[in-house]
């Protein structure tokens, strides 16, 4: 998938006046294309990745998924071009409490009324080696789990770009390594393109490519 972000800020409003978080973003993502974005806490990393997905809007700039701009989209096409071409990974998980882990993956599915989701999501969580804790509910799994049971959901859908936010940075180190092999491998079987905001320098390494945002912008590491 191809994605662009041209000259895009994003500002918000303050007690003190306005806060500049963005000011001129550009970013080309080519498909297939695995790219690391790094950056202080605070930088703006996690506000990007929000913009790129559409789930908020620039105060300026134009972003494009596939040349299709995202302001010129309601909210009722935002939704259904997350659901089509994208998959997001967070770092607090974001699972359904009173859903099972199968329940959860297969969500997105039935959101798109897709006839084989079941199937699909328990394919999704046997590529992340949860196939025997499919019934289980969030609780009652572990946090390396739960994060398996977020990649799965958000790839289940056959996305073509993955937005990964610090997506194993509240795990312990061992388990947050094998939760990354397990994306990068996913991503390079799938040919997805993927878009990582983290703090690891190890795991950006781990990109074809890696950009700082600092002062707003991002350049090049």
């Amino acid at each position: 998938m191809t994605l662009r972000a041209i000259d895009v800020y994003k500002e918000f409003a303050s007690p003190g006046g306005s806060l500049h978080v963005l000011s001129g973003v550009d970013l080309a993502v080519e498909p297939g294309e695995t790219v690391a974005i790094v950056g202080e806490s605070g930088s703006g990393k996690s506000t990007l990745l929000s913009l790129l997905a559409g789930l908020d809007a620039p105060t300026r700039g134009v972003i494009e998924i596939e040349g299709e701009d995202l302001a010129a989209l309601d909210e009722s096409e935002l939704a259904k071009l997350r659901a089509r071409k994208l998959g997001i990974v967070f770092q607090q998980f974001h699972l359904m409490s009173g859903l099972t882990a199968l329940e959860n993956v297969s969500l997105p599915l039935e959101l798109r009324y897709e006839a084989d989701a079941e199937a699909r999501a328990r394919s999704a969580l046997a590529q992340v080696g949860l196939e025997a804790r499919a019934d289980h509910l969030p609780s009652h799994l572990s946090g390396g789990e739960c994060q398996r049971v977020a990649l799965a959901r958000a790839l289940v859908v056959e996305p073509a770009l993955l937005l990964a936010d610090e997506p194993s940075g509240s795990l312990d180190e061992k388990t947050g390594d094998a939760v990354n092999a397990l994306l990068f491998d996913l991503v390079a079987r799938r040919k997805t393109s993927l878009i990582l905001v983290t703090h690891s320098e190890r795991l950006a390494d781990a990109c074809d490519r890696r950009l700082r945002l600092a002062g707003g912008k991002l350049v090049p590491c």
